[in-house]
């Protein structure tokens, strides 16, 4: 017998394991083009398949607060939305302890903590479309205790005129929305695979994201190559194909090459898996 059952937790609590197994599903996903896989590090030197897990767990409890502020406060305001930006930073802060000081959840601890928040806010409703929505009202809301020196994500964004992560939550999710989740639900109707279907879904995120982690590593030309190179793999089938397989493997020689990894699309599909997981689940 079970000492905990699953519907002895409470909403914040579903919620927060939900948004953990969604990293580390991401982090799990392999060949992912550049990123840390089952396979390595990708095109990083200071991170590996351990440690995003870890840092992946040591976000538990900062989900479960933002979910928890949500259920107290109740609607989208001010309050709640501070609120959200100091469990985030207390919650980048314990992440940062876990990994002695490698940021390897920045951008995901936004877009899955507004998610988070939008899910508790109404759980009764958790559709795709209603949660981003919830979501994007949040997010557009200015707290005024945020810190003020840009992080590298927005620096970049502003040097190239990209959209970031703040400005990717602010219009509702369009590369989970119109990208990810379509072609998740796509490759999973071809009967491609779970994980085929989940690397397509990143793909697609790929295809259009001006990725700020591409371009702060390697400029509009490492853009370019990801962007392309991850049509060229949907076109030619999909990673559950032979040849979408090697248009994926020469993606990821490619991006080794710039070392571009696409960290920001990452995060995106990390966001689609826990949106996919919530409509219903609640």
């Amino acid at each position: 017998m079970h000492a905990l059952k699953l519907h002895d937790l409470t909403l914040a609590e579903r919620l927060a394991d939900m948004a953990v197994d969604a990293l580390i599903d991401e982090a799990d996903l392999s060949p992912k083009p550049a990123l840390v896989d089952r396979r390595g590090n990708g095109a990083h030197t200071d991170l590996h398949l351990g440690l995003m897990h870890a840092s992946a767990l040591s976000l538990w409890p900062a989900f479960k607060e933002m979910a928890e502020a949500a259920i107290e406060f109740g609607e989208v305001g001010l309050p709640l939305r501070e609120a959200l930006g100091r469990i985030g930073r207390e919650g980048e802060q314990a992440m940062l302890v876990t990994t002695s000081g490698v940021n390897t959840h920045r951008g995901a601890i936004w877009a899955l903590g507004l998610l988070v928040v939008a899910a508790a806010l109404q759980p009764e409703s958790c559709t795709a479309n209603a949660v981003t929505l919830r979501a994007a009202r949040l997010a557009l809301l200015n707290d005024r205790y945020a810190p003020q020196p840009l992080s590298h994500g927005a620096q970049v964004a502003q040097r190239y005129g990209a959209r970031g992560a703040r400005e990717e939550a602010q219009l509702g999710f369009p590369s989970v929305l119109q990208r990810g989740l379509p072609q998740l639900k796509k490759s999973r109707l071809q009967q491609h695979g779970e994980q085929n279907a989940r690397l397509d879904a990143l793909l697609a995120i790929m295809t259009d994201l001006a990725d700020t982690c591409v371009l702060y590593r390697a400029g509009p030309e490492g853009l370019q190559a990801m962007q392309q190179g991850a049509q060229a793999v949907l076109d030619a089938g999909g990673s559950a194909s032979l040849a979408g397989r090697r248009q994926l493997h020469e993606l990821d020689q490619q991006l080794l090459a710039l070392n571009a990894s696409p960290g920001g699309a990452a995060d995106l599909l990390a966001a689609c898996l826990f949106i996919d997981r919530l409509d219903g689940a609640l």
